[in-house]
């Protein structure tokens, strides 16, 4: 099953549809690229479809089959690819193309304003990954060095107005988000408007799902607490029929004892409409007030007694 990282790569790149973004896309991982000056362009995945999408580009800058793409698999169910470029005339003209001084994301090495989105997504198609949100909401990029994370956060705050966050973890620097609308706008902003979407239904999802469980736990508790209540009046009403028997209420308060002792699980609505004639819940639990008075009345009787 493919992850949900999978699928926002691939969407990202479905939706580099011209010449210019698919440029701004491509100096963003080659800004992160393991190697990316004259002597030495190499940049490893273990995604396919990145790995293919950088040859195919580089190919078009260069006119020609520059690239050497390799498939180093790890595993039969992992596979690392490396896309490297051997020629030094063809790393000078891809140099020269980007007109780039060095691996770090300053602002004189960035393209127009309009495709630095592309850009944003080159550097996730490099180094990004994101949560499944249904388990947790979580976008980072895994990057080699301080100064790289500084640049690449000064980007998204300056120019779209988005707070990343910084740690460290092992020997790599992370630029992360957690907050769910904020990995919305950096999908939607790296060209991948359907993961947002998913984000958006997954959050949807969960405050309904929140919703449900608050009203069952609440209607759970009432439950509850009125078997509580019904255990206490039956109590009351044995301890009155044991002691000075039922004809010493008075018949409201009678045909309300037996009804309350025929059914436990009656609601206080219930048991006022099962009433002849009917009353109202709070006529119901006024009657099991008076029996409850008359059952302390016999049990501080019995109390003085032993006294």
């Amino acid at each position: 099953m493919q992850s949900f990282s999978y699928l926002v790569k691939s969407e990202i790149i479905d939706n580099l549809n011209s010449f210019d973004k698919a440029n701004a896309a491509v100096l963003g991982i080659l800004k992160l690229s393991k190697n990316f000056d004259r002597s030495n362009i190499t940049m490893i995945t273990e995604n396919e479809k990145v790995a293919d999408f950088l040859t195919k580009q580089l190919n078009k800058i260069c006119c020609h089959e520059a690239v050497n793409e390799k498939n180093l698999r790890k595993s039969e169910k992992s596979n690392l690819f490396t896309v490297s470029v051997d020629s030094q005339a063809d790393r000078d003209l891809i140099i020269n193309f980007f007109k780039v001084k060095d691996k770090l994301l300053s602002k004189e090495d960035l393209p127009k304003k309009k495709y630095i989105p592309s850009l944003i997504a080159g550097v996730f198609l490099a180094c990004g990954s994101v949560i499944d949100p249904n388990k947790e909401y979580h976008i980072e990029f895994v990057m080699p060095n301080l100064e790289l994370c500084n640049d690449f956060g000064i980007i998204l705050i300056d120019y779209f107005d988005i707070l990343a966050k910084h740690t460290e973890r092992k020997n790599s620097n992370i630029v992360y988000i957690k907050e769910s609308e904020n990995i919305e706008d950096m999908l939607t902003l790296m060209g991948a408007p359907k993961a947002s979407l998913e984000i958006m239904n997954v959050k949807i999802f969960k405050d309904v799902r929140n919703k449900i469980n608050r009203a069952v736990n609440c209607d759970n508790a009432n439950i509850e607490r009125s078997l509580r209540a019904a255990e206490r009046q039956i109590e009351d009403i044995e301890l009155i029929e044991r002691t000075v028997g039922f004809e010493s209420l008075s018949d409201d308060l009678r045909e309300m004892a037996e009804i309350r002792y025929n059914n436990p699980d009656y609601s206080l609505k219930e048991l006022g409409l099962a009433l002849n004639p009917p009353i109202s819940r709070s006529g119901a639990n006024h009657r099991l007030e008076r029996i409850r008075k008359a059952a302390d009345e016999i049990r501080k009787k019995k109390s003085a007694n032993r006294n």
